[in-house]
């Protein structure tokens, strides 16, 4: 047997398509929890628990640094990394994207909480910096409904609906008509805490780091970058404007330095 030409036979018949995300455009890869209703009802509290949110949140960090984004948007059980235009890790190859993506986010989750999860992945292309900003408004106007209506029915579970019940109260419900049967109830919506209402984005910032150069035996100050937390985002236009300005800072830093945006990510809290 020829051990090179059954090799090619073999390989001929995988199915891999060798599809490159557009040159020059921004790249928006998410990741969804797949059977996350199921995988949470026994473990966390709802509508919201703090320690859910916190693996996400670790999740999203350990994305933002693999995957060598410039910023990281979670809310529920989804995170969203952007990177940039010259972005050319995994040579911008769709299937490595997607596949590598997931799976690191599965890993991550798995390893966390000790029992097995997984995560879906698909990507998203923007051509301008509007695009950009008006995707994470997207996402953040997803983030308030989603949370308004997760309050109402297990509010209203907890009030001793039936999850029939609750779902058919909630059916066609305008947002102030939420709001109004949350406050029936003694729940004010806009006092919830705002990563619920709004998510939470990660990016990197540079900070001053004091050591000991030991053979100079002075104190030496370097520059260093670590991924912030914050779970205090505004909204609408100012959110916008918030957006805009990771961007430039982001493409300016990378122009600068011409290499990737790091990959040991520290918490600032």
């Amino acid at each position: 047997m020829n051990r090179d030409a059954f090799e090619q036979r073999m390989r001929a018949l995988e199915c891999f398509h060798d599809l490159r995300l557009l040159p020059g455009a921004w790249v928006v890869v998410r990741v969804d929890g797949r059977g996350f209703s199921r995988f949470t009802a026994p473990r966390f509290d709802k509508p919201f628990d703090p320690a859910f949110h916190k693996l996400m949140v670790q999740t999203a960090r350990m994305l933002l640094a693999a995957l060598q984004g410039c910023y990281a948007y979670t809310e529920s059980d989804e995170v969203s990394i952007l990177c940039l235009p010259e972005w050319e890790l995994f040579d911008r190859k769709l299937e490595k994207v997607v596949s590598l993506s997931a799976g690191i986010a599965s890993s991550a989750l798995t390893q966390a909480c000790g029992v097995p999860v997984q995560f879906d992945s698909r990507v998203w292309l923007g051509a301008q910096e509007s695009q950009v900003v008006d995707y994470f408004r997207w996402r953040q106007a997803d983030a308030t409904r989603c949370a308004l209506h997760g309050w109402c029915y297990w509010t209203l579970r907890r009030a001793g609906k039936s999850s029939k019940a609750a779902t058919a109260a909630l059916q066609g419900a305008a947002f102030a008509d939420m709001n109004e049967m949350l406050f029936q109830h003694g729940i004010n919506f806009n006092t919830l805490p705002t990563w619920q209402r709004r998510g939470t984005d990660l990016y990197w910032e540079t900070y001053a780091k004091t050591g000991h150069n030991p053979h100079t035996q002075q104190t030496a100050v370097t520059s260093r970058r670590r991924i912030k937390v914050d779970r205090h985002l505004p909204m609408q236009d100012v959110y916008s404007q918030f957006i805009r300005d990771i961007l430039r800072r982001s493409r300016s830093r990378s122009r600068a330095t011409a290499q990737p945006l790091g990959t040991i990510p520290e918490e600032r809290r």
